[in-house]
């Protein structure tokens, strides 16, 4: 089978490549998947780097979530049966022809969503709902600041949002992506720098309530200045390359949190509250209430300019890799 291999940790990706590798045999507990799609995520291209928490060791394959059909299942897996359409996350794997998984964390596709969708549906969609309602305790009524609102996490942020009732605002860089959130109904859409006042301005003064932030930087140092009294200020990741200090005057004096939000942490240290977690996404998705816009699709053969594209800031939406 083709696979996607990081061969080399690299800046520039040079050290990752398509490649002709054996077809893996599912362990116990595993489902073998024939991949119809796999998301790209911003840890894949870290992990590529050597620049993620999660740090295997080249060769590998990354990609997290796929979608596709189940082809093989190992010694006692309990999951969806051979031939269902599914979709689900690994840590590894998904950038080929065919991936192994779980075969208890798959869940069977919704017939509403394509496979590019449902692939492109469970690390984003996971980490809004983690930092959203576990970590940032969203309430009907709040003002919601969403950072990066055009990306991957970001854009299941502002749905989960809108859908628990927040008031959302969304910030963007480039007209671009700011264009796209108007059009999918975001209600106050402002630029990704300069935006302190416009939040002050749009919530009397107060602030925003929950600040989701997957940038950093200065993103993070301007946010401090428009949070609300018992605000909680959610650290999702550092897209804007500098991780971001506070000094610890200004929580005290203003009264609002710094809260990290690791989603797939979250669940390996609470099992349960986990499986909660992705039972919880999966019935969103089965409503209409998360669905991932694809904003671009690349074969397999051009995987490395999946990557190449989160690298260089240009997705809108969900970038899907299809085999």
């Amino acid at each position: 089978m083709r696979a996607l291999v990081c061969e080399a940790l690299s800046d520039d990706l040079s050290g990752v490549a398509v490649r002709d590798v054996a077809t893996p045999d599912p362990g116990p507990g595993e489902a073998l998947i024939r991949v119809r799609a796999a998301s790209v995520n911003f840890p894949d291209m870290l992990m590529c780097q050597g620049k993620y928490q999660f740090r295997p060791d080249p060769p590998f394959t990354p990609g997290m979530d796929m979608a596709g059909e189940v082809a093989a299942l190992g010694a006692g897996a309990d999951g969806p049966a051979i031939g269902s359409a599914v979709y689900g996350g690994a840590r590894l794997g998904a950038f080929a022809d065919y991936a192994l998984a779980q075969a208890s964390a798959l869940h069977l596709k919704p017939a509403h969503l394509s496979f590019e969708e449902a692939a492109a549906f469970p690390a984003a969609s996971l980490t809004a709902y983690v930092a959203l309602v576990r970590r940032g305790d969203l309430q009907r009524g709040e003002w919601l600041l969403v950072h990066g609102a055009a990306g991957g996490v970001g854009y299941a942020a502002v749905q989960l949002g809108m859908h628990l009732g927040a008031r959302v605002i969304a910030t963007a860089s480039s007209e671009e992506k700011r264009a796209f959130l108007a059009r999918k109904g975001v209600p106050h859409v402002l630029a990704a720098t300069g935006f302190r006042d416009a939040v002050k301005d749009l919530t009397g003064g107060a602030g925003a309530d929950v600040i989701y932030d997957p940038v950093g930087g200065d993103v993070f140092d301007e946010s401090i200045r428009c949070i609300a009294f018992n605000g909680r200020l959610l650290v999702i990741g550092f897209a804007g390359g500098r991780i971001a200090t506070v000094s610890t005057n200004m929580p005290l004096i203003k009264g609002f949190s710094v809260v990290g939000a690791r989603a797939g942490e979250y669940g390996r240290r609470d099992p349960a509250k986990g499986r909660e977690n992705l039972a919880a996404i999966a019935a969103l998705a089965e409503a209409g209430a998360l669905k991932p816009h694809i904003g671009a699709s690349f074969a397999l053969e051009d995987a490395r300019e999946a990557l190449v594209h989160i690298q260089e800031r240009r997705a809108i939406g969900k970038i899907v890799v299809t085999p």
